[in-house]
């Protein structure tokens, strides 16, 4: 077993890296794609076991979930269905003469029909429902929407076009609430609102919607600018997927200018600092992942790994934190990579996910 994991290691994560690269060079081919192409595939129609969040307004709700949700019901809940389609279309464009297209492509058009999305939109917008999958869903949903528009492909264009009416009651529920949100969220699960905020400003920057864009980045700034020694070493909670200072910190450098960015990290997180000679973040192992919760530790090492590139990303080449940064950011990948097994389902419905977003660096700015 030892040795298979470091061979998936070598094929995801050999390339060297210098102390003056900004985002890790990527080494992800083809077939480590098909593996996370089957994780996908293998939960987006499946229905059972789920854990719905469904408020019910009288005895006609009580329906099973392809009824309720039926583009996303399977993936056992519906942010998990909604990021693994995203994962089957991030990878189609990624390797669009792969031979998992094809079936990767025909899972899509069945989930994403224009009849199948209105009754998304309708479940969504019914009475009491205003929180449903508020942020973290929401946010993966126009993931999944700037996924599709950038796809220049029939498909694409299409399913991005059956989606209109559903992204449409999304950011409507999104433009009502983020204007009355008074105090950030800061915890380490789905509710965070630094880590939905930092995919709805690149929704918004790669669909060119500026007013949206404005909203989020007037309230990532009256949230998180005056923010100072945010407290690392209470991290992780125990059933954490998401860093609360890391997130703060990848959402602040889509916002702030390089320099003013690099200015505010000194003082939000100073325990990145070149004086320092022991280790400052190191990677969590999770104490069962066959734990619907527990299993969360296995992804907090991708979003930790993806987080901290985003960071690197966003700071001033020849920055002396950009060494220690990079080599958090590589030890994170490796032991979050090596945990998505597809052993237990309740890691195997999602972590493809998180693993692909961190592979094929979609949080990152191209220059």
């Amino acid at each position: 077993m030892k040795s298979t994991l470091c061979a998936v290691f070598l094929i995801l994560t050999s390339n060297v890296v210098s102390a003056e690269t900004t985002a890790m060079a990527p080494s992800f081919d083809i077939n480590a794609a098909e593996r996370f192409v089957k994780l996908a595939l293998a939960c987006v129609h499946k229905e059972y076991p789920n854990k719905i969040s469904h408020s019910l307004n009288s005895d006609a709700d009580v329906a099973p979930p392809r009824k309720l949700t039926p583009a996303f019901y399977g993936c056992y809940d519906w942010h998990s269905s909604v990021h693994g389609h995203w994962l089957l279309a991030r990878l189609i464009r990624t390797f669009p003469n792969a031979a998992f297209a094809s079936s990767a492509r025909e899972a899509l058009r069945q989930s994403l029909t224009a009849d199948n999305i209105e009754q998304e939109a309708v479940y969504l917008r019914a009475e009491g429902r205003a929180s449903f999958e508020r942020p973290y869903g929401l946010a993966w949903l126009l993931q999944l929407v700037a996924e599709l528009r950038e796809w220049d492909d029939p498909d694409g264009r299409a399913m991005a076009g059956d989606l209109h009416p559903l992204e449409e009651a999304v950011l409507g529920r999104l433009e009502d609430w983020i204007p009355k949100l008074s105090h950030p969220v800061r915890i380490g699960e789905h509710d965070q609102t630094a880590f939905a905020l930092g995919l709805m400003l690149d929704y918004a920057r790669a669909t060119a919607d500026t007013k949206f864009a404005d909203l989020i980045v007037s309230k990532a700034r009256q949230f998180y600018f005056g923010d100072n020694h945010c407290p690392l070493g209470y991290e992780p909670s125990g059933e954490d997927f998401l860093s609360p200072c890391l997130g703060e910190a990848d959402v602040m450098r889509r916002v702030l200018p390089s320099p003013e960015f690099a200015r505010w990290l000194r003082a939000f997180l100073p325990q990145i600092s070149p004086a320092r000679k022991d280790a400052w973040l190191k990677p969590v192992v999770s104490p069962d992942p066959s734990d619907p919760k527990l299993a969360h530790l296995d992804g907090l090492n991708l979003s930790r790994a993806w987080m901290l590139e985003g960071i690197a990303a966003g700071l001033p080449k020849g920055d002396k934190r950009l060494p220690m940064i990079i080599a958090a950011a590589e030890e994170h990948r490796r032991a979050g990579l090596a945990a998505v097994t597809g052993k237990h389902y309740e890691g195997g419905h999602w972590l493809g996910s998180f693993a692909v977003y961190l592979v094929t660096k979609r949080g990152i700015p191209q220059k």
